[in-house]
């Protein structure tokens, strides 16, 4: 029989959404700054208080019951809402004060989300600031996000969507200056196939995609690539197209300090497709202090130059 549910503290209960979150009890531990031992008492005193086994252990996992799996999508967006409650009230004083945790792109991080979060830091010294960098699109409340940054990607009803960085980018294409004089430039898009060519790939396994318009037209080329490098190293995929070993396709504000030096020469520029900048997404439900006061600086704040 369950002793007295009424009385769970919500340490517990954050501490078993914690281990569902992270499949495991070292992991939680980890994140939460506990003992794997004591988050394993914690959590076998929370089962007996509620008379239920709440979560299935093995040698090698840990998953939820279906009645632990019930109880952590309940109580997930409340402790998440708790969260936020406790943010607002220790910023009810002039300074907005608590964590900002927010799940981006990784798009964002070369050059559009710095010298915002430079800019919040400075504004708001009480302020902490976690990135969370990931390519797939995820519930950012499930995921104890307080918003997220994406490109386009379609958004649940309740999500709020506010413009960040600049209004409107371009996917353009560059190569050295020496691999163009050895293989020629390309004069359209379908000859890329015949050159050696540097391919993003998302952390989903999906291929950046090379779209291209022009006059109405559109097309869509899939080179076999040469080169694959993860969009985490777009860095250095670049230093590799710099050094001669194909042609390259990413974000024109990414390309532009190459292409300045004389380093990367634009490829079928008349062709650069043009497509929205990120958005920040958060939901409509709850906005904690360091949010709003993110949100506001970004609304206020000066715009990135579109090139």
């Amino acid at each position: 029989m369950a002793n007295n549910p009424d009385r769970l503290p919500l340490d517990d209960l954050s501490i078993f959404v914690a281990v569902c979150d992270d499949r495991g009890f070292r992991a939680a531990a980890r994140r939460l700054g506990l003992s794997p031992a004591g988050v394993s008492e914690r959590i076998a005193l929370l089962e007996k208080r509620l008379g239920v086994p709440l979560l299935i252990r093995t040698t090698r996992s840990v998953s939820p019951t279906e009645a632990g799996h019930a109880l952590a999508e309940r109580v997930r967006p409340l402790l998440n809402e708790t969260r936020v409650a406790l943010q607002d009230a220790a910023s009810s004083r002039a300074d907005v004060r608590g964590l900002l945790k927010l799940n981006v792109t990784g798009a964002v991080m070369v050059d559009i989300l710095p010298p915002l979060v430079g800019r919040f830091l400075a504004a708001h010294p009480q302020v902490r600031v976690e990135l969370v960098v990931d390519d797939r699109l995820v519930d950012v409340v499930a995921t104890g996000c307080d918003a997220g940054i994406r490109y386009g990607e379609h958004m649940a009803q309740d999500m709020i969507a506010v413009p960040i960085g600049p209004p409107v980018q371009r996917l353009a294409l560059a190569a050295a200056p020496s691999y163009l004089a050895a293989r020629g430039a390309p004069s359209h898009p379908a000859e890329l196939p015949a050159h050696d060519c540097i391919r993003l790939r998302f952390s989903s396994g999906a291929m950046v995609e090379w779209e291209f318009e022009k006059a109405g037209e559109t097309i869509v080329v899939d080179p076999p690539g040469r080169l694959i490098v993860g969009v985490d190293g777009a860095a250095s995929a670049i230093d590799l197209a710099c050094d001669g070993h194909g042609i390259i396709a990413t974000f024109e504000n990414w390309l532009v300090p190459a292409m300045d030096a004389g380093r990367l020469q634009p490829v079928l520029p008349d062709w650069w497709i043009r497509f929205p900048g990120p958005r920040l997404y958060f939901s409509s439900r709850f906005m904690p202090a360091p949010l709003r006061a993110f949100v506001d600086l970004v609304a206020s704040g000066k715009p990135i130059p579109d090139r």
